[in-house]
């Protein structure tokens, strides 16, 4: 009996190795055919990234610093080789594209210098109810979810007499004109097909209330009239409008404007930093969504406690 299991197990290993040995073929073979691959692919974005800069052979071969048979070396071999990471380096930034779409590992051609600059941008903020710049990421974000931290009560759920008082001593006489214009903006952002969270840190709706801090000398109609038209909308617009307070004490948020998944906002005071790199766009939606797990009062919450405020208010 020991005999035919010896001959199988030669048999088996037999097999074995033949199958092991046509396995290191095929994928040495594959690995030849993926570097053809990639080396055809250089070719090919080398010869349009030439084509759009309007650079021939000897021109590119004069920004590199290298023989013009370097280029055409690079550009009519038919096999699997690559030029050197200098030539390619060298290619890219002459051409303005990066080395690694030139190398097949990127769909972007933009070099790393060109899309961090598209990735973040600084514009300066000016003091207006709803600055252009504003209103066009509004518009561009429609039917996308906002998520918003302002900087004090959102512009967009003010009264008149509130945005009268806090921008009369800016605007001067062209207070009325500019609330008139900005009112259009702020009823298309109401109606707009967005969804809105806003999340306020808690001492901001209690120093309102007050009259403290900022809203100093602020009369009293103003403040119950405002509470009154917060309370409304908050009840009317819900679900598509959510407020959320957190407690500043234990969380900590910069005024921010999250527009969907196409960019992120920081608000600075004099500049706004806009984000539209998707690792940042997506570090800032988790802060926002933890300032709504670790809300004190939640959108549903928000009615009885600006009732609550609205009554201490003398």
């Amino acid at each position: 009996m020991a005999q035919p299991i010896v001959a199988h197990s030669k048999n088996a290993f037999g097999i074995l190795f033949t199958i092991s040995a046509i396995c290191d073929i095929y994928l040495h073979m594959s690995g030849i055919i993926d570097k053809r691959d990639r080396a055809d692919r250089f070719r090919r974005r080398l010869q349009r990234a030439m084509r759009t800069a309007g650079l021939n052979q000897s021109a590119l071969a004069r920004q590199i610093g290298a023989d013009r048979s370097t280029i055409s070396q690079a550009l009519n071999d038919g096999g699997a080789r690559l030029p050197g990471a200098q030539v390619v380096g060298a290619c890219a930034q002459a051409l303005g594209v990066s080395a690694d779409w030139l190398l097949g590992l990127s769909d972007r051609p933009e070099s790393a210098a060109a899309l961090t600059a598209a990735a973040l941008t600084l514009t300066q903020a000016s003091r207006a109810l709803v600055d252009e710049r504003i209103f066009g990421w509004h518009k561009e974000a429609a039917g996308y979810k906002i998520r918003h931290v302002p900087a004090g009560l959102p512009d967009m759920l003010k009264t008149r007499a509130m945005l009268e008082w806090e921008y009369s001593p800016h605007l001067g006489r062209t207070t009325a004109q500019a609330i008139n214009a900005s009112r259009d903006r702020l009823d298309w952002m109401r109606t707009a097909r967005s969804e809105y969270e806003i999340a306020m840190p808690l001492h901001e709706l209690l120093s309102f209330a007050a009259g403290t801090g900022y809203y100093e000398g602020l009369p009293r109609n103003t403040r119950t009239g405002q509470l009154d038209h917060l309370r409304d909308l908050a009840t009317q617009l819900y679900p598509r409008l959510r407020l959320y307070l957190f407690d500043a004490r234990q969380i900590y948020a910069a005024p921010i404007t999250v527009f969907g998944p196409l960019l992120a906002v920081l608000y600075t005071g004099g500049h706004y930093m806009a984000f539209r790199d998707r690792e940042r766009i997506e570090t800032l939606t988790q802060h926002f969504d933890e300032l709504v797990r670790q809300a004190a009062f939640t959108a549903r919450d928000i009615p009885p406690h600006l009732d609550t405020l609205r009554a201490l208010i003398s």
